[in-house]
C-alpha cells in the first residue's frame, strides 16, 4: 500500500529557487513546522459538533490514538488515507492524525455517489475510503502514537474540486503551504481564544479545512461544526454557542436573513463575516451588514490558492465593500493581457494529483492561472474580481460577463441574490437570463427600467426574468450555474 500510493501522490508543481529562498528567509512564511507540531499542544477552545464537545487535551490524545489504528491496519508515511464523512469530530480528529503520521488526507464531499468516492480514492493509490465514523472511534479506543512522522515539505491534503464543469481534480497541498496560510490569516482576520467560528461548509472543501480545522488549533478558538446545511439550525448554534466568526459565499446568509427564525438578537454575537464566491457585490455587502450587525467583508481565493485578497481591520470601508480586497503578506497578484488574475504566494497549491492537468495551469514565473478575470488598482492594490473566463455570455457579438451584470441586479432593493447565464438562440447566439431571489415584485419590466436607470448598456440587459424562492448551490456554497441551465433545458 505505502508504494503504490507514495508514486500517485506527490508535488508535482514547485516554485523557482528565487521564490524558495523568499518564502524560507528568517521570518519567512515558510519557517513554520509541519502541521502535526503546528497544531498539537496549543490550547485551544471547544470543538462541538452536534451532541460532541471536546477541548484540545482531548483532541490531540484521540487524534493520536487514531494515529495508532492507522498504523495498525497499515498506513505509512507518503499513503493516501481517504475519507467520506460529514462534519464531524471524526473528520476532524482524521485530518489531525494524517498528518502526524505524514499520511496525506483525502477528504471526498459526503454528496459524491459511491461511483465517484471509489474512483477518487483510486486515483490517489487510496487502498479504501472510511465511510463510517464508527471505524474512526474504534481507532480512538487504541494507545496513543506519540511519535510524528511528517515533514514540512510532505504533501497534507488532496482535496477535490466540484467537478461542476469536468472531472474533479485533485488539488494538493503541502504541510507548509497550508501552515502558511493558517499563520497569515490569524493576523488578518484578527482572531483571539475568544472567538467562535461557525463551519456549515463541507470539511472537505478549503474553506472549511482551512477555517474549521486549521485556524481554530492555531488561534486557540472554538469551533461549531454543521453536518447539514440549514438556515434555521445555523441561527439557533449562533445563538447557543455566541458565534463571532464565520466564512461562507452570500448563499449561506441571504439564506439565515430570510429564515422565518431570523432575527437581530438570534446573531447579535457575530462580528465578522468574511464572503467570497460570485455575487458578494457592494449591495450585498451593504445589506448584509445591515441585516446581522456584523463587519461583512469580501475575500477572494480558491482551491488552489486560498484566500488571496481580503481587507483587514483599519481599512478605508469604501474599498473593502466594493473590492475583494487586497493581497496579503507574500501574496501576489497581476492581471494578464487578456484580464485574467495570475496568483502567486507561499499558499499556492503544489500541484494536481494527474500532472496533465498542469498543463497550462501556470505562466512563466510561477504564476498560477486562475482562470478569473480581474482588475488591480494601482494605487491602492485593491484587486477586483468581474468574472470567469469561460463565465461570459457572448449576445450578438458582444462578450458579457455574468458577474457584472449579476452585480446590477443585487443593486436593487428588492433583489437578495441573482444568478446570470446564458440560454442558447437561434439569432443572437445567446440571450441574458437572470434568475432571482427577491421581495416584492421583481419582473421583466422592472428589470429594464432598472438597468437603465443605472446606465447599463442595453445589451447587458437580462431578456428573461426567472424568479426563485432560493438558488441550488454546490457542495461549497457557491450557485450551481449547471443545475440552472439544465432547468431551463427542462
Amino acid at each position: 500500500m505505502s508504494t503504490a500510493a507514495a508514486r500517485r501522490v506527490h508535488p508535482t508543481h514547485r516554485p523557482g529557487p528565487d521564490l524558495v529562498r523568499r518564502y524560507r528567509r528568517p521570518g519567512g512564511p515558510w519557517l513554520a513546522p509541519d502541521l502535526h507540531r503546528l497544531l498539537t499542544g496549543r490550547r485551544t477552545g471547544t470543538v462541538v459538533a452536534g451532541p460532541d464537545a471536546l477541548r484540545s487535551p482531548a483532541v490531540d490524545d484521540l487524534a493520536a490514538r487514531v494515529a495508532t489504528g492507522l498504523r495498525a491496519d497499515g498506513y505509512r508515511r507518503g499513503d493516501a488515507v481517504a475519507w467520506q464523512l460529514p462534519n464531524s469530530v471524526e473528520a476532524l480528529l482524521l485530518y489531525r492524525a494524517a498528518w502526524q503520521l505524514g499520511l496525506v488526507a483525502a477528504p471526498i464531499h459526503h454528496r459524491a455517489s459511491a461511483a465517484e468516492r471509489e474512483a477518487l480514492a483510486a486515483s490517489l493509490g487510496a487502498p479504501r475510503c472510511v465511510t463510517d465514523a464508527a471505524e474512526v472511534r474504534r481507532w480512538s479506543t487504541a494507545a496513543p502514537h506519540r511519535a510524528a512522522h511528517a515533514r514540512p515539505t510532505d504533501p497534507a491534503v488532496v482535496l477535490f474540486t466540484a467537478g461542476s464543469t469536468g472531472a474533479p481534480k485533485g488539488v494538493l497541498h503541502t504541510h507548509r503551504t497550508l501552515a502558511a496560510k493558517a499563520v497569515q490569516m490569524a493576523g488578518v482576520h484578527g482572531l483571539t481564544p475568544r472567538d467562535t467560528v461557525l463551519m456549515p461548509a463541507p470539511l472537505a472543501h478549503v474553506s472549511g479545512l482551512l477555517n474549521g480545522v486549521l485556524l481554530p488549533a492555531l488561534v486557540g478558538m472554538s469551533t461549531v461544526l454543521q453536518a447539514r446545511w440549514d438556515p434555521d439550525d445555523a441561527l439557533g448554534l449562533i445563538e447557543h454557542h455566541e458565534v463571532s466568526f464565520m466564512v461562507g459565499p452570500p448563499t449561506f446568509f441571504v439564506a439565515m436573513a430570510g429564515a422565518s427564525t431570523f432575527s437581530a438578537a438570534k446573531v447579535r454575537s457575530l462580528r465578522l463575516v468574511s464572503s467570497g464566491g460570485a455575487g458578494v457585490t457592494p449591495a450585498f455587502i451593504e445589506d448584509a451588514t445591515a441585516r446581522f450587525g456584523a463587519v461583512f467583508k469580501r475575500s477572494y481565493g480558491s482551491t488552489e490558492a486560498p484566500t488571496v485578497t481580503t481587507s483587514s481591520a483599519g481599512d478605508p470601508p469604501w474599498p473593502a465593500a466594493h473590492t475583494d480586497g487586497r493581497p496579503t503578506g507574500d501574496t501576489e497578484v497581476r492581471i494578464a493581457a487578456d484580464g485574467e488574475v495570475l496568483v502567486r504566494g507561499p499558499e499556492l497549491f503544489a500541484g494536481y494529483v494527474d500532472p496533465a492537468h498542469n498543463e497550462g495551469a501556470f505562466a512563466r514565473g510561477g504564476w498560477f492561472r486562475t482562470g478569473d478575470l480581474g482588475t488591480v488598482d494601482p494605487d491602492g492594490g485593491w484587486c477586483t474580481i468581474t468574472g470567469r473566463k469561460k463565465d461570459v455570455i457572448i449576445r450578438g457579438g458582444e462578450n458579457i460577463s455574468a458577474g457584472a451584470v449579476e452585480a446590477v441586479l443585487e443593486a436593487h432593493p428588492r433583489v437578495r441574490q441573482a444568478a446570470v447565464i446564458g440560454e442558447p438562440h437561434d439569432v443572437l447566439g445567446e440571450r441574458v437570463v437572470a434568475f432571482v431571489v427577491a421581495d416584492g415584485r421583481f419582473d421583466l419590466a422592472e428589470c429594464r427600467r432598472w438597468f437603465e436607470a443605472q446606465g447599463a448598456a442595453r445589451f447587458t440587459t437580462p431578456e428573461r426574468i426567472v424568479r426563485r424562492r432560493s438558488l441550488p448551490v454546490l457542495p461549497a456554497g457557491k450557485v450551481d450555474k449547471a443545475a440552472l441551465r439544465a432547468s431551463l433545458g427542462g
